[in-house]
């Protein structure tokens, strides 16, 4: 079915990753369940990024419609509820390892605080355990303190920090339907400016 596949495909192409193409296609073939719909949008992702001017991809997308941007959202988050629920490594261990630069505002034995690369507000930090928690939601009883830890740290940012002075907001995304899109907790410190409610 095509209304399925295209969408897919082009919403991959026009989100300003590209790998979010080919995340679509994975997508697409889950979804529609028919053997030629990889190998068409494989094709459409190849012939659309090798036409100048057709589709931007990556720095300068032309593609800013925040529909599009959320549901490419919500796809990094169904294809992370894959991988998490499949245990592996996280880009947050990687950055716990230093095997992966960030700018690091904070740092103690139980956590550690950075900002996000991908600033949803003027200010986006994300406060996150040193021990790997996958959700809140599979947190245990004996993860209190660490819970509780998060909060304290993420409640002194919010005192220091001189754009927070005004407020700021904690999210918690929590599984696919939560938008969570890497599978180790973290607590996300949004402020800089007034924030909407309800949030989304």
């Amino acid at each position: 079915d095509l209304t399925c596949v295209t969408p897919l495909c082009i919403r991959g192409l026009c989100a300003g990753s590209g790998g979010t193409g080919w995340q679509q296609g994975l997508i697409a073939r889950e979804i529609c369940a028919i053997p030629w719909a990889w190998e068409l949008c494989v094709l459409a992702v190849a012939l659309f990024t090798a036409i100048p001017g057709v589709v931007s991809i990556g720095e300068g997308a032309s593609c800013k419609n925040p529909n599009l941007e959320m549901a490419d959202e919500v796809t990094k988050a169904a294809i992370a509820a894959v991988e998490g629920h499949n245990g592996g490594d996280s880009i947050f261990g990687k950055i716990i390892r230093r095997e992966i630069s960030a700018d690091i505002i904070h740092e103690d034995d139980v956590s550690l605080a950075f900002k996000d690369i991908n600033p949803q507000a003027p200010v986006h930090i994300l406060v996150i355990p040193k021990k790997k928690i996958t959700q809140l939601s599979k947190s245990e009883r004996d993860d209190a303190p660490i819970l509780g830890h998060l909060m304290t740290v993420a409640a002194k940012i919010g005192r220091e920090h001189p754009e927070l002075q005004e407020g700021f907001r904690l999210v918690i995304n929590d599984g696919k339907n939560g938008a969570q899109s890497v599978y180790h907790l973290h607590i996300h410190i949004l402020g800089g400016r007034q924030l909407k409610w309800p949030p989304g």
